[in-house]
């Protein structure tokens, strides 16, 4: 295969941000950047969006950016001491308050905490390291046990586990950071802490048709509403970081499983992110079960995997790259990876997208086709011919910049530029010599062409043809 089907996505940090080091990046494999607006200021993602456009302009080839929002973190307050010590069994007091120099007092400048913890509730701080268990609630002060101790420091981060909290998924930073994320023209924007559709609902109402977004599963309330949640999303991220905080830990394959089954389903990027290779910030090499992990994602179907800390502020953010598109090309070399995708049943709607993309993935295995060509002016079609994951290259053909750069994510799909032609015979000599510069094809071989005619109108695709390269 000359091509690599699954997508890498990059966070650009202190490590990454260098023209050059992010020329490396593209080069070695990256398909989309990740702006975190957990950190870095809004003229620091500038620069960075500049660059990448540069790069993208520079290359030819079309690049994702996605802009990560914060979300409503939650964290406690300070201490007198900068810390105190929770003892296992201890009986602590929690209150809402910025402050405390109580050795025994959790304070939490959270009010609606307050509004909804109860008996049996579970509040982890410090990413999991520390844990308590509520015990009574009167509105005003929480009691609550101490299952795990340890060190409580100033402002670290709490996760509380089995409680909607009546927080919307945006805070007022995050729509400042998405207004100007839009004005920068970013292909996608993350939510994260998304618990419930509604939280999707509200940022389409902020995004619009600007973006698509892309839902990020952090929160167990979100895995139990993750059908209506990902009906309104764009894409989904697995973020096993804080989902594994609040879940169990022995939950979390299961439910990257899961989601991943669902998003391929729907036909919608699902990107598994968040310890892939985290042993690569210091060390030259990832421990054989990172590859491991990594190698899962793919044969489990992941559109998308990604790099956190690695590219972000590691000592190896181009290896990094190099060795994950070393992992995810030897996944799809093996025959069972293929086995997998034709032994799943999928869905159809009735709808001329539907039936052509399975007809499509029918065709491409019958006459051994190389490479599947999709005109498209929204995406819709190529996204849906993505998730029957057919062994030959896709390319995407589309005269939208905007598009391009959206079905970066898709699995195994190749974004190319071109203008809408007059009619299908003046489609057909672009596809050629594109089967031979980007699809690595050879004459004699067979390829498959989709579009809607008449050209230029999205929604249309209603045409199939086989051809050959010359």
């Amino acid at each position: 295969m000359k091509h690599r089907s699954a997508k890498i996505l990059a966070t650009i940090g202190p490590a990454s941000s260098s023209p050059d080091m992010l020329s490396l990046l593209v080069e070695v494999g990256v398909n989309a950047f990740r702006l975190n607006f957990s950190h870095g200021s809004h003229s620091d993602h500038e620069r960075s969006i500049k660059f990448i456009r540069k790069i993208e302009k520079e290359t030819g080839k079309p690049i994702a950016i996605i802009a990560d929002m914060q979300g409503p973190k939650l964290r406690c307050g300070e201490f007198k001491n900068g810390q105190i010590e929770l003892i296992f069994g201890q009986e602590v007091t929690i209150i809402n308050s910025n402050f405390t120099d109580d050795a025994n007092v959790i304070c939490i400048p959270h009010a609606e905490l307050f509004d909804v913890l109860k008996p049996g509730n579970t509040l982890k701080f410090d990413d999991g390291k520390l844990k308590v268990t509520v015990i009574s609630n009167n509105g005003s002060r929480i009691m609550a046990r101490v299952d795990v101790p340890g060190r409580l420091k100033n402002k670290k981060g709490i996760n509380v586990v089995d409680a909607v909290l009546p927080v919307s998924a945006m805070t007022n930073k995050d729509v400042l950071d998405i207004k100007f994320a839009l004005s920068q023209e970013v292909d996608y924007i993350a939510l994260s802490f998304v618990q419930t559709s509604k939280d999707v609902i509200d940022a389409r109402a902020i995004i619009g048709k600007k973006a698509n977004i892309i839902v990020k599963i952090e929160k167990p309330s979100a895995v139990r509403d993750i059908d209506t949640i990902l009906d309104k999303a764009d894409g989904v991220m697995v973020a096993r970081g804080d989902l594994g905080v609040e879940l169990p830990l022995e939950d979390v394959p299961v439910v990257q499983r899961k989601i991943i089954r669902k998003a391929r389903i729907l036909g919608k990027p699902v990107i598994v992110a968040t310890h892939m290779l985290e042993s690569m910030i210091e060390s030259p090499t990832p421990t054989r079960a990172e590859a491991s992990d990594v190698a899962t994602a793919i044969y489990q179907g992941a559109d998308v995997v990604m790099l956190s800390a690695e590219t972000a502020v590691g000592r190896h953010p181009a290896t990094a790259v190099a060795i994950m598109d070393r992992i995810i090309k030897s996944v799809e070399s093996d025959p069972e990876f293929w086995d997998y995708f034709s032994t799943t049943d999928l869905p159809y709607l009735d709808t001329p997208e539907d039936a052509i993309s399975q007809s499509v993935y029918v065709m491409s295995k019958t006459i051994n086709c190389k490479a599947v060509f999709g005109y498209t002016n929204t995406g819709s079609t190529v996204q849906r011919i993505s998730r029957e994951r057919p062994s030959c290259s896709i390319i995407g053909l589309t005269p939208s910049i905007k598009t391009a750069r959206i079905i970066c994510l898709s699995w195994g799909v190749i974004p190319l530029l071109m203008e809408d032609p007059k009619n299908f015979d003046e489609m057909l000599p672009h596809i050629q010599k594109a089967s031979v510069i980007y699809a690595g094809l050879k004459s004699g071989d067979k390829i498959i062409i989709t579009a809607g005619i008449p050209f230029g109108r999205p929604g249309t695709t209603n045409t199939l043809k086989i051809d050959m390269v010359n």
